[in-house]
Formats: structure tokens, sequence, C-alpha cells
């Protein structure tokens, strides 16, 4: 099924009307593109590919990690193609020179990465430990989306159910991160952009914007690339830069929408940190 699918990715991209998102969802074990796995298991971050449903578009692709960490985790690409159905978030050194795939070079580590979701309780990180998880992915009218929803996480002495859903729109470079309390309670969101010692790192009000070589899981030749997040400061009632992470923290919200984009040296438009740092900020 999954040849099948790339074959007809590669038809449209013929097409006019080429859809410029996709995503991804299967079992290790078979490789089946699914739209949906119900797990009363939580962690399921070993056993499905890429470790989590992931969304693309030319610039970049991003996958929520299937465990209690919250995490989205980026793959940089040359803006040319569409590579998840493709590569699986893992292609061979030939096939980055040859062909011009990205690669997985940005090191999340026990932060939330790149928009991704926690909670705060008012003192400390909570991290998403949950009883159960579902994890989606499929078409919008606009693009294509990756959802993970966290059942029963422990909060201030209550049970609460997180949504962290990443919706990619076609003739965007630039991807829709949404938390939700699924119940209507109001909770403290943490998220923000993490970064690497040495790395460029800019904010403001309403962005931020790093940029640098992260150590690599899989390239043995890391590029320089950028991460980026817009937000309205009205929403959050801190930013703070940590020692790995440019962090915010919500006002009390049932839910909280962010807006996060990536660079890389691998492109031709926004290739530098000083480009990257210009087009987050305007």
């Amino acid at each position: 099924m999954k040849k099948s699918f790339c074959l007809f990715v590669a038809v449209l991209a013929t097409a006019p009307l080429f859809c410029q998102t996709a995503s991804s969802l299967f079992w290790k074990k078979d490789n089946v593109q699914l739209n949906e796995i119900v797990s009363e298991q939580p962690v399921q971050y070993n056993f499905v590919g890429h470790h989590g449903p992931a969304v693309e578009n030319s610039h970049m692709a991003l996958r929520i990690y299937f465990n209690d960490s919250g995490s989205i985790d980026l793959y940089s690409k040359s803006g040319k193609q569409m590579e998840l159905l493709e590569y699986a978030w893992y292609p061979t050194e030939q096939q980055q020179a040859e062909e011009g795939a990205g690669c997985d070079e940005y090191l999340v580590g026990k932060t939330v990465g790149v928009g991704g979701i926690a909670l705060w309780d008012g003192e400390k990180e909570v991290k998403l430990q949950a009883r159960s998880r579902t994890a989606r992915v499929g078409r919008t009218k606009k693009g294509s989306f990756a959802e993970i929803i966290a059942y029963g996480v422990s909060y201030k002495g209550e049970s609460v159910d997180v949504s962290i859903r990443v919706d990619m729109f076609d003739n965007s470079r630039e991807a829709q991160v949404t938390a939700t309390e699924i119940n209507g309670r109001k909770v403290q969101f943490l998220t923000g952009i993490n970064y690497q010692k040495g790395e460029d790192v800019a904010y403001g009000k309403n962005w931020i914007a790093v940029w640098g070589i992260h150590p690599a899981d899989v390239s043995q030749h890391p590029t320089p690339l950028g991460a980026g997040m817009r937000f309205s400061p009205s929403k959050f009632a801190s930013i703070t830069q940590t020692a790995d992470m440019v962090q915010l923290i919500s006002k009390p919200a049932k839910s909280l929408v962010t807006k996060v984009a990536a660079a890389s040296t691998k492109e031709d438009e926004l290739n530098t940190a000083e480009l990257f740092r210009a087009y987050m900020s305007r």
C-alpha cells in the first residue's frame, strides 16, 4: 500500500494542482499507512513510523512524539519535494546527496522541541503522562494535519485530556500548532522553541527565531538550520530564555494556537540566520 500511495503522489506532482502537503502514520511492523491509531498503551514511540504521526510541506516535516514528552520534532528540507512517504524520515547519505533529500538534524532532547506542548502547574513543567493516546493524520480542505490526544493527564489534582494538532497548509511554508484541553477546562500550556549551545537565538514580543547546527541523529555532515514561532503575546503570561529553550507559558486557557516555521541552508530562500530572523520578525 505504501508503494502504491507514493506512485499516486508522483503522478499528482505533474499536475497543476499538486497537493503541497502530506501526512504519514504507520506501524513499523507492516508499513501500512493509517489514518488513526488508538492505543491503550500510551507510549508507542518505538513501534510507530517516525516515532509518531507526521505531516509535511515542501520546507519541513514535523512529527509529534507518541510518548509523554509532548515534543514536536523537525525534519529539514530543501523546499522542493514531499519526502515522508518516500524516505519515512530517515533518508540515507546517498539519497541526501543524489536525490536532494532532507535530514533529521534537529535535536529535541528533553524539551518540547519546535512548538510542542507540556503543561505548567504554576511552579514547574508537567509532561503529558497519559492513561492512553490516539494518533491521527489526514487531509483538510486547506492541507494536511497530524494530531495526538493524550487522555488522563494528571494536572493540579484533576485529570485532563490534551490534544496537540499540527496543520500544514497548501501554498504556505508555516504550520499551525493547536493545543486543546478537549473537555473545555482551562489549563496553562508550556511551549516554545529549543536550541543548542552556540546557536543564534533571537526573539521579540510575538516571535522567536533560532539558527545553527544541531548534533545530528542521521547526517554525518550536519548543516545550519532554523526553527521559529509566531504567537499572540496577549495569550501568554511569560516568555523566558532558559539554557535550552525560549520558553512560553500561557495564561489559563482552553486552547492555544501558535505558528511555527523552519528553514535550512539546503534551500534557496531563507538560508541564513539573518534572512530567517527577518522572516520570523516581520
